[in-house]
Formats: structure tokens, C-alpha cells, sequence
């Protein structure tokens, strides 16, 4: 028995040729024993929603995390909306979001009846630039979505100071980052509200949809349990209007298991990171690409390693890596502002260089925790190949490609 991955991402078996993007076989078939018996334990007791199996998890991340509470939902992206619920933003309401993450983070701001305002990145992480955060601020804002995008966090000290500064709420889109730090504290404490996703493909993943909110508030952990089962305590009566978002048992009883596992997991992938770094450097890859950065006081937990291909070869790139059975993705090709269901918004008007950039220069390599090192190094000779560069270790003299003599090969990485 094996899951099928829910992702669009093509999984291939470890066995296969070629170096597939993610595999969740090696991981499945590393804890086949346990996770056969935890899922035999919830078919056996019956109790198929929340239950103790939600229970134990919601502890276990509470205390992983650094929270006070950790609450079950049925999705990440579920997580989000039961945040912007919880903290009482709805119609007339404007919430400021990073123009390059996934959808759901602008989506439930729009399910939520509120209007995403869109802003600008920092190059080098991503991530939400707080130097853009004054100017977007309207008396109609509430809140503020900062994402720890491809594991790595966000500027939280400066992007917390200008929310205390307008009395906004901060919630952390860390579906990406569990485990991630700053400064020594954990994704997920590190705002009003964390939103977490257990999506196959999450470093943490279960077989299917789940997620989990995390808050160091009493107030806000009860009032997000309420949401997340329309509203109902007890049964039958309804306090607020919720939404059904229960975390199944099944999924909490794979995340159980794999919980332990993880940080061991982050440091394969980090260490995956390093040797990436190193061979693209031995090979000359590491002046022609820009390598993703971890900035001081950090835990990256990679969950993407992503590379820039500058010139516009981006794609030509991914079609040759393609070509030799190398899984690559794309995060994320359109940028939110740009996205048709947001182009009768006014806040979807608005030109951000960075984010527009990033979308047309960002690939994202294999860095999944059972990466094998001959893996690895296909992926590393392919892109130098595809650049005309000598693997490492080949003895010829280092060369660069043609056009970084040519006057626009002039713009260095050090612009990123």
C-alpha cells in the first residue's frame, strides 16, 4: 500500500531514473510499520473526527511550536480563514498580504469578506518587505499576513512594531515553516495567530488535507475551536456562525507518528541545502544563478530550495532539467495582484518590481530529506551542463557561459 500524493507535482518512485521533486514513498516506507498500526487503531476505536488522536497532536504542536494552544482544521487553508473569523475582520475591512505566495492567503481574505491589499517582497527572502508596510496602512486596515515562504521566516520584529504602531493583528502564514525560527522562537508564536498546513508535500505531512492554528491567547484558542465547528458548544447550539473544519483522525494519527521525525527531516534537508551550495559553487553555477540566502537569527527548514535564473532562461532551464527526467516547480508564476478573480479590486492597480521579478526568475529544485547525494549531483551537472560549465571535480579550466561577457551580464547576484 502507498498514498497517493494529492499534489500536482509529479512524485516518482526513488527507483525510477531521473530525480523526482518530492517523493513520498522513501518516507512512507520508512514508517510503514507504525503509521499501518496508528491507522488501524483509529479504524478500530471508531472516533473518525477530532477524538484523542486530534487531541494528542494539538498538544504535541502546541508544545513544538512555543504556543499556549494549537487547534485542528481541516485545512491551511481553512487556518487562515478561521484566524481572520476569530479576530472579527470581515466587510469593510482591508488586510495588507505579500503579492508572491500561494492563493489561499489573499483568498481567504477575500472569503472572509475583507480586501486584500497587495504588497511587495524583500528580494533576497521573499518574504513580505516591512519597509513597504507604512504606505498601504488605511484607517480600513486590520491586520497584517506576513508568509514564511519556502521555510524561512519573515522580518517579524519590524513587522510586529509597525502592527503594535496601528493596532493591527498580525497572523502568520507559516504553512511552509513549521519549525522555522526567529530569533529564537518558533513559527507560529510569533504573531496574534500562526496557520499551519499538513499538505502531502509540507515537511510535515499527513495523506491528505489538514491544518492547525496556533495562539498564545486564551481568548483567541477558544474562540477558534468554536469557529472550526460552526459556532456549536454544546451540540446543537450555536454561539456564532462558524464553518465545518474538523481535522480528521486519521490525519492526526499520521501526523503523530511523523512529528518525531521531524526535525530530523529539517536537518536533512538543510544539509541537502549546504551541499547544494557547495557544489554549484565547485562549478561555477553559483555566478550565474542566485542561491536562496538564510539571514542571521534564522532556522530555514527548506521546505523549497529556490534558485533565480536571470536573462529570462528560466524556463528553457526547467524544459532542459525536464528533458533529462529532473523535477522542478514553479512558486509561484503570477503574481496575486495580477490574478484574474483580483482584477476589479483597486488594490490589485499597483506595480511591484520585486514580486514581478521573483515570478519570472524563481525555480525551485529537489530538496526533499531522502535526496540521494548521485540525485543530487545529476540535478547540479545538469544545470551546469545547460550553462556550458564543467561538473565539479571535472580538471578542465573553469569557463563561464558566453553571455556573462557581454554588457547586461554586468548586473552581479548581489542585486537580489
Amino acid at each position: 500500500m502507498r498514498p497517493a500524493s494529492q499534489d500536482s507535482t509529479p512524485v516518482t518512485p526513488a527507483a525510477s531514473a531521473g530525480v523526482p521533486l518530492f517523493d513520498v514513498h522513501q518516507q512512507y516506507g520508512e514508517l510503514e510499520a507504525d503509521l499501518k498500526a496508528a491507522l488501524s487503531r483509529v479504524c478500530e476505536s471508531g472516533r473518525y473526527v477530532l477524538g484523542p488522536d486530534v487531541e494528542q497532536l494539538e498538544a504535541s504542536v502546541a508544545k513544538y511550536s512555543g504556543c499556549k494552544h494549537a487547534i485542528g482544521c481541516a485545512s491551511g487553508s481553512d487556518a487562515l480563514l478561521l484566524a481572520l473569523l476569530a479576530l472579527g475582520i470581515g466587510r469593510g475591512h482591508e488586510v495588507i498580504v505579500p503579492s508572491f505566495t500561494f492563493f489561499a492567503t489573499a483568498g481567504a481574505v477575500w472569503q472572509a469578506g475583507a480586501t486584500p491589499i497587495f504588497a511587495d517582497i524583500d528580494p533576497q527572502t521573499y518574504n513580505l518587505d516591512p519597509n513597504k508596510l507604512e504606505s498601504l496602512i488605511t484607517p480600513a486596515t486590520k491586520a497584517i499576513i506576513p508568509v514564511h515562504l519556502y521555510g524561512q521566516c519573515a522580518d517579524m520584529d519590524a513587522i510586529n512594531e509597525i502592527a503594535k504602531t496601528h493596532a493591527l493583528a498580525v497572523v502568520e502564514d507559516a504553512a511552509q515553516a513549521i519549525g522555522a525560527e526567529y530569533k529564537g522562537k518558533r513559527a507560529g508564536a510569533l504573531g496574534d495567530i500562526g496557520c499551519l498546513s499538513f499538505y502531502p508535500t509540507k515537511n510535515l505531512g499527513c495523506f491528505g488535507d489538514g491544518g492547525m492554528l496556533t495562539t498564545n491567547s486564551d481568548e483567541l484558542g477558544e474562540g477558534l475551536r468554536l469557529l472550526r465547528g460552526h459556532g456549536m458548544k454544546p451540540r446543537y447550539y450555536h454561539k456564532v456562525v462558524g464553518i465545518n473544519s474538523r481535522l480528521d483522525s486519521i490525519q492526526a494519527a499520521v501526523l503523530n507518528v511523523k512529528l518525531p521525525h521531524l526535525d530530523r527531516w529539517v536537518d536533512m534537508r538543510a544539509a541537502n541545502a549546504a551541499r547544494y551550495h557547495k557544489l554549484f559553487a565547485a562549478c561555477g553555477v553559483d555566478k550565474v544563478l542566485s542561491l536562496p540566502v538564510t539571514l542571521p537569527e534564522r532556522r530555514h527548514v527548506w521546505n523549497q530550495y529556490v534558485v533565480r535564473v536571470p536573462y529570462g532562461r528560466r524556463d528553457e532551464l526547467r524544459a532542459h532539467l525536464a528533458s533529462k527526467k529532473i523535477g522542478t516547480e514553479i512558486y509561484y508564476p503570477l503574481p496575486l495582484h495580477k490574478q484574474e478573480c483580483f482584477q476589479k479590486l483597486p488594490s490589485a492597480a499597483v506595480f511591484l518590481p520585486h514580486v514581478e521579478r521573483a515570478a519570472q526568475e524563481t525555480l525551485a529544485l529537489p530538496i526533499f530529506p531522502e535526496l540521494a547525494a548521485a540525485q543530487q549531483d545529476l540535478v547540479v551537472a545538469e544545470i551546469a551542463a545547460f550553462y556550458h560549465l564543467p561538473a565539479a571535480g571535472e580538471t578542465s579550466t573553469l569557463k563561464g557561459p558566453k553571455f556573462l561577457s557581454q554588457p547586461h551580464a554586468a548586473r552581479t547576484n548581489s542585486s537580489f
